[in-house]
């Protein structure tokens, strides 16, 4: 009888323990072995194993004992291949001593395997050891992935130190995996995780700036934040949390949400609408003709009005551009200063708008009574303080007794931090009612402002 281990004819060498024999083994295997395992070839005659369990007409069989041992099942009972070929059957006949049934499948018993393994001395200690013998060592499903979770809580560990206000979305994004689908893996995860949260622990950003600027000054380089990137994705999905910018698509709306927090692609196509502001030669020229003015975000920050504020020290601000182009039809150079958004707050609106207040102007503002209306009066909110002007529950419902006819509401219904009750109202009645429908009551507001 031979020994237990013999010699490889080709190395002239045992095998170490868990060196395959026979066959490389397959490249998706980590090489771990539980501590209860007996290491591979170890009480195994691999030589004599690669002519029993070694043809590639096997391979099939001894993959799936290997995955059985990988779940901790015990290594018997049948194993079938569907449509087996003339080579698997032939490899099964002669493993097995005697032709296997005929039919579209091909069954093996892996006791009868193991057993054989046993009597031939082959493998005293059956058919696991063979398996590591032949394929090396086998890692358990269990711990592979209690291993991979772990990896996972350290790559997620970064989020722990976010603020308060995105420690909600930190754990929302966890949950529908976005990092995993953008990562892949924990390794790739965890510098990811770490540069997103340096990112969003610098941002709103004020002064606005450049993307390429920001991401040169807090990340790896001028294009870590480039359109595309993984980093991109997250920290946008971040900086919307912080800025209560709305759900949307498209390159438009990615660019107004990156400005939303101050980072903007450039410093002219963000702009915002004006009316009789007064600080530079350009919007006093504007004032003196009663027409409103586009101001730019590179004017704002480089050349930014000192506005004469009118003796009420308020400035009117609006969401639709009607309201303030009607409001100069009518009043012209006597009408009160007034800003308009143009729907979500851009950059250029928060910079001249947090200028405003800084210098002691009172900021009041209506908007649409719908929901997309107030998620940006709550968007504003963020960024600067303000006042409602008519625009609270009791307006709304006001406004709707009298429209002869209001659109159904649509979307996700939103909170109204300045009046709760004006959330309740919407629900309640349901419909919309834009500003252009309640113009005249604006109006008759500013009139009795107006110089």
């Amino acid at each position: 009888m031979k020994p237990p281990v013999t010699p490889s004819a080709q190395t002239g060498r045992s095998p170490g323990p868990g060196e395959p024999v026979g066959r490389e083994r397959p490249a998706d295997v980590v090489e771990a072995v539980p501590p209860a395992t007996p290491q591979a070839g170890e009480q195994v005659d691999v030589e004599r194993l690669g002519r029993l369990l070694g043809d590639p007409g096997l391979a099939w069989l001894v993959e799936r004992a290997r995955q059985r041992m990988a779940r901790a099942r015990p290594l018997t009972g049948p194993v079938t291949l569907s449509n087996p070929g003339e080579p698997q059957r032939r490899a099964a006949e002669s493993l097995l001593g005697r032709a296997p049934r005929a039919g579209r499948s091909l069954t093996v018993r892996l006791d009868t395997v193991d057993a054989i393994l046993r009597r031939s001395g082959v493998s005293p200690d059956g058919l696991a050891p063979a398996v590591m013998a032949l394929t090396g060592p086998v890692t358990l499903h269990a711990e592979a992935r209690d291993r991979e979770e772990r990896a996972w809580e350290e790559a997620y560990a970064p989020f722990g130190t976010l603020d308060a206000e995105l420690a909600e979305w930190a754990e929302r994004i966890r949950k529908d995996g976005l990092v995993r689908r953008l990562a892949r893996t924990p390794e790739a995860a965890g510098p990811l995780v770490n540069a997103a949260v340096r990112a969003l622990r610098s941002l709103p950003v004020v002064p606005p700036t450049s993307r390429a600027t920001f991401a040169a000054r807090h990340l790896s380089g001028a294009h870590a934040l480039d359109e595309g990137t993984p980093l991109a994705t997250l920290v946008l999905s971040g900086l919307r949390c912080l800025t209560g910018f709305p759900d949307g698509a498209g390159a438009e709306w990615r660019r107004e949400a990156w400005a939303s927090a101050g980072l903007l692609k450039d410093d002219v196509s963000s702009t915002v609408l004006s009316l009789n502001l007064r600080g530079i030669p350009f919007l006093d020229w504007m004032a003196d003709a009663g027409e409103p003015a586009v101001l730019t975000l590179r004017c704002l920050t480089r050349h930014p009005p000192v506005p004469a504020l009118p003796t009420t020290g308020t400035v009117h601000v609006c969401e639709n551009p009607a309201v303030l182009s009607a409001a100069a039809d009518t009043f012209g150079p006597a009408c009160p200063p007034m800003v308009c958004l143009q729907g979500q707050p851009s950059a250029a609106a928060l910079t001249l708008l947090r200028g405003l207040s800084a210098r002691g102007a009172g900021l009041i503002y209506h908007g649409d009574f719908d929901w997309g209306g107030v998620r940006i009066a709550t968007a504003l909110r963020r960024s600067v303080p303000w006042r409602p002007w008519r625009y609270t529950a009791a307006h709304y419902r006001a406004a709707v007794a009298r429209a002869a006819e209001a659109p159904d509401l649509t979307g996700a219904p939103a909170a109204t931090p300045w009046d709760p009750a004006l959330g309740v109202a919407l629900a309640e009645r349901g419909v919309r009612v834009e500003e252009e429908v309640v113009l005249d009551d604006l109006l008759s507001d500013l009139e009795r402002q107006a110089r």
